[in-house]
């Protein structure tokens, strides 16, 4: 991978875009990248939780530019180029060529693993939209969002249009794409876009201390189906499709090594080993969902 770094340590998988000389700007490449590094992700039984940051000070100034008025122009060149590329050629919304924003944040949803984005600067564009099905986002001072779509011609992507209401609301995620206006990491706060701010040198402190909370203290199992039903409950009319999953993983989970383990040591006053692994052992009713066909 050329334009994303990753390094395992200690249960977390480190994530950094890493394309410092253009502001982490995404491209075809980091699109592919990024899809091969949650890959690994899932695929990585020692990964607890992931960290997803930047080089230099942005996080990801947006899609990279350098084609000037054309570059979102997928029919001028092969691929598809910055916003995507794979499927039709055009002509409507079924045969649309695909956006690639949009096929890294489905993949990141599709994630096993716990995801935390650490927004170490200016987030722009697909550099915003890309940590909304991230789990927990933290952010530095200095980090600025903006939704900028409207302003360059565009629509927001990345399936944004679905997730930034389910993060803010309807209301917030309005403004913000309306306007297209660049804000400040204390707006994203009060907002609820950003769980916390940090000084710079304090960001990835802070998320690794989350993430290593999560990786030394929880079943893996228990974690990963605790993410796929917050996420997928949300899409649900009825609580009883939440009743279902929870009936069934409660049953299957209540007879395993991991509630044994668990409930033992909290009676031992210890911390607990868990057995299981992912995604070896996720229990036989994962994934109770259709994946939709684009």
């Amino acid at each position: 991978m050329e334009t994303v770094a990753t390094e395992v340590h200690e249960g977390i998988l480190t994530i950094t875009l890493d394309r410092p000389d253009r502001l982490n700007a995404f491209t075809t490449e980091m699109q592919a990248d990024l899809i091969a590094a949650f890959d690994q992700a899932d695929e990585d039984r020692s990964v607890r939780c992931v960290v997803v940051t930047g080089r230099g000070r942005a996080f990801c100034a947006g899609a990279d530019l350098s084609a000037g008025g054309g570059s979102f122009d997928a029919s001028a060149r092969d691929g598809g180029g910055a916003a995507g590329r794979a499927g039709g050629n055009g002509g409507g919304a079924a045969r649309a060529r695909r956006d690639g924003g949009g096929m890294v944040t489905l993949r990141i949803f599709g994630c096993t693993k716990p995801v935390i984005a650490a927004i170490n600067g200016p987030a722009v564009g697909v550099g915003v939209t890309m940590t909304l099905p991230m789990d927990i986002r933290l952010a530095s001072e200095s980090a600025r969002f903006g939704f900028v779509f409207a302003r360059r011609g565009l629509v927001p992507e990345a399936a944004s249009s679905w997730f930034l209401p389910r993060v803010v609301g309807i209301s917030r995620a309005a403004e913000w794409c309306f306007t297209g206006r660049v804000f400040g990491a204390d707006e994203a706060l009060a907002a609820g876009l950003v769980r916390s701010v940090h000084p710079a040198g304090e960001l990835l402190d802070a998320a690794y201390a989350l993430a290593g909370e999560i990786a030394a203290s929880t079943s893996p199992v228990s974690v990963t189906l605790t993410r796929q039903m917050l996420w997928h409950m949300l899409g649900e009319p009825h609580p009883m499709a939440a009743h279902r999953i929870d009936s069934a993983a409660i049953e299957t989970l209540g007879r395993g090594a991991d509630v044994r383990e668990g409930v033992t040591s909290f009676l031992e006053k210890r911390p607990p080993q868990f057995p299981s692994q992912v995604p070896d052992d996720l229990p036989g009713f994962t994934p109770w969902w259709e994946e939709p066909e684009y």
